[in-house]
């Protein structure tokens, strides 16, 4: 179960499609989208979920949990995998309220309810506490992280016990699709591809475009990706036309051929607040490509820092500036930085040994 078809497609399809091969019958959740054709064709069964995006009605939300749990009952999996933050958490009570003997939970990262610190936040951080705490109260459990200090933060809250915790670094890179290729030569191109949340570091990495610009620094900026509308931190359309005027980053909208993009820059940044494990860090380094990133939970898990990449504070476009224009002013710094960025994808990140863990977490479920 995953929020998003397109999420389905992008980071779990290699799962799905291994546990089809092992022999296990797969049928996949999420909410409905334009990808949902793309999903069955396949061959897996799907359902379509009513999740609300942005949505914090409660009474639509509990529609969502009655949903889950008559469509548990329909289907009578042996183990369901629940992928995402409400899934987790509305699955995980589904689960329990219908008795599934096992319960798979991938904690991709704790979301911005973990972030802001106003009392509202703070209100929101205690209901999605004892959220998760009644969703992990399962038969068998295994909850994945992709972090030590989300699976330290919610040991600490005391809503998982250590032996039900397993760690796997991201959701895996297929090295055919993500080659090592030599830098471009010319000016130097930063690429920057994610949503474009606030979140994101997205407001920072415009100023520190800005500040290189002022600085005089030959270089080239890129930003990759849309607005999210569902999402309360997103860029609006309007901040997007003023940047284009003001024309200090190129703005490419989304893109599906980010191996290309990054084969056509020199440097990947990605200034984020928090994450699970950045999957656009993971394709960088297969790539072969240094990278500027925030000294926070997930960004920093991604990166071998001073060898694969530069580690930043959030929120502060001044020494992010300085990062980028360290590595666009130090080409064999970069390059050096690119070829141990790509060991650390063979070694840690490949596609192959992302699976490989996790149908080890379903034997020993299934065999139990």
């Amino acid at each position: 179960m995953v929020n998003a078809p397109e999420f389905f497609l992008s980071h779990r399809l290699p799962l799905a499609l291994a546990a089809q091969k092992f022999g296990y019958e797969v049928h996949v959740a999420t909410a409905n989208g334009p990808d949902v054709e793309k999903v069955r064709e396949y061959g897996f069964f799907h359902y379509t979920i009513p999740f609300a995006r942005s949505g914090q009605n409660p009474i639509r939300e509990l529609k969502t949990i009655l949903f889950l749990t008559r469509l548990f009952r329909a289907v009578k999996p042996d183990l369901v995998h629940l992928i995402t933050i409400k899934p987790v958490l509305y699955g995980g009570i589904s689960a329990r309220i219908v008795g599934i003997k096992s319960v798979v939970a991938a904690v991709s990262g704790l979301g911005t309810v973990f972030l802001a610190s106003s009392i509202a936040a703070k209100l929101r951080r205690w209901l999605v506490t004892f959220l998760y705490s009644t969703a992990f109260k399962q038969k068998r459990l295994t909850v994945i992280f992709q972090n030590p200090d989300d699976r330290d933060t919610l040991l600490e809250l005391g809503v998982v016990r250590s032996t039900e915790t397993f760690m796997i670094r991201g959701s895996g890179v297929d090295l055919a699709d993500y080659p090592y290729v030599p830098e471009p030569v010319g000016t130097p191109v930063v690429v920057m591809a994610a949503r474009l949340l606030k979140d994101k570091g997205t407001l920072d990495y415009i100023e520190a475009s800005r500040l290189l610009h002022q600085r005089g620094t030959d270089l080239k900026m890129r930003l990759i990706g849309s607005p999210d509308p569902g999402n309360p931190t997103t860029v609006t359309q309007h901040e997007l036309d003023a940047w284009a005027c003001e024309g200090t980053v190129e703005l490419l909208g989304y893109r599906k051929d980010i191996a290309d993009q990054y084969a056509a820059a020199n440097v990947v940044c990605l200034p984020s607040y928090r994450e699970g494990l950045p999957k656009s860090l993971i394709e960088a380094a297969a790539c072969g490509r240094a990278v500027v990133t925030t000294d926070v939970p997930g960004c920093r898990d991604a990166i071998i820092p001073d060898v694969t990449g530069l580690l930043v504070p959030i929120r502060n476009a001044s020494l992010l500036a300085d990062a980028i224009q360290k590595l666009v002013e130090e080409p064999e710094l970069r390059e050096r930085m690119g070829r141990a960025g790509r060991r650390l994808a063979e070694d840690a990140f490949t596609i192959e040994n992302i699976v490989a863990q996790h149908m080890s977490i379903y034997q020993e479920h299934l065999e139990q």
